[in-house]
């Protein structure tokens, strides 16, 4: 069987990354596995803890907060399996569930990323993605599947889908070697849609599949609704549109987002007593008109 490489990043969640590696322990084979840590500017060091549940654990620590594409990126540069999983920290894996997706790679190379089913570990009767339908550019917006929905089995198949969900991506090593790395420019959010573009432009496809599943405790790292969500969703929705669509598009999209989208995002937090929110949905705005679309500056103080 194939070295699987599981890249996860932490960030100030101890407790929750030894779950993780506790169900790591529970759902697979050491044998053909290999786990790799990032901590990612995490303020305490906490590699022997995790080193006394799992001892094989490669431990990379960061100074510094890399953001999601950062961290991972820095797990990859010494990953050694042929197929690369990346999973957030706060997940857990069911048993089975790597050779599963080994399978469906190797029953159709055309497939460059692939996502599992992936259930609300709060609630385990109710979905959280079945897929993605493909984006409309000028409007930045598409439909996740399957959300919200009671599991019946009803997405025990396999299918092509508009994009990963980027708690549970997995990759072959060689693909990834002729696409590159996640853009870390993004820092959180909608880097895994990045992503995907790239291996569509080099011919692979996106994939999921039912056929296994992941729990995902959603939402425990940022919140949800907290400023640093708040405003890397804002600023990134029009990065990616600016990274991704020719000038027209984006100019199209511009003028709906800053001109209709934000304005709708500021109500909102303005009605739902969240005014608190709204400066930073300008900043994103503002970051956009005054960044180049390769810059690697935040516009975010991290120790906010």
């Amino acid at each position: 069987m194939s070295l699987t490489s599981i890249i996860t990043v932490n960030y100030n969640q101890p407790q929750v990354t030894l779950e993780f590696l506790k169900s790591v322990l529970r759902s697979t084979k050491k044998d053909y596995i290999e786990v790799i840590l990032v901590d990612n500017g995490s303020y305490i060091n906490h590699e022997d803890t995790f080193k006394k549940v799992y001892p094989e654990l490669i431990y990379i620590r960061s100074e510094k907060n890399l953001g999601f594409a950062g961290g991972n990126n820095l797990g990859i540069q010494v990953a050694k399996g042929d197929f690369l999983l990346f999973l957030n920290n706060d997940t857990e894996l069911v048993e089975n569930f790597i050779n599963t997706l080994i399978i469906e790679f190797e029953k159709n190379p055309d497939i460059g990323l692939l996502s599992p089913l992936i259930v609300y570990y709060e609630d385990k009767s109710k979905i959280q993605y079945a897929g993605y339908t493909n984006m409309n550019y000028l409007t930045a917006r598409n439909k996740d599947l399957g959300n919200k929905e009671i599991n019946i089995n009803q997405y025990n198949k396999s299918y092509e889908t508009g994009y990963i969900h980027g708690a549970a991506m997995m990759c072959r090593r060689k693909d990834l070697q002729k696409t590159g790395l996640m853009e870390e420019n993004y820092f959180l959010y909608y880097e895994e849609l990045d992503w995907c573009e790239k291996f569509k432009k080099t011919g692979k496809k996106i994939w999921f599949t039912g056929k296994t599943k992941i729990y995902h405790k959603e939402s425990i790292s940022v919140g949800r609704d907290s400023d640093l969500k708040t405003y890397f969703m804002h600023r990134n929705r029009m990065l990616y549109i600016r990274r991704n669509t020719n000038l027209l598009n984006t100019l199209l999209f511009s003028t709906y987002y800053i001109g209709i989208s934000c304005p709708k995002s500021i109500i909102k937090y303005y009605l739902n007593g969240r005014k608190d929110l709204i400066p930073w949905v300008i900043k994103a705005i503002t970051w956009n008109l005054t960044n180049s679309k390769d810059s690697t500056s935040l516009g975010y103080n991290l120790n906010n």
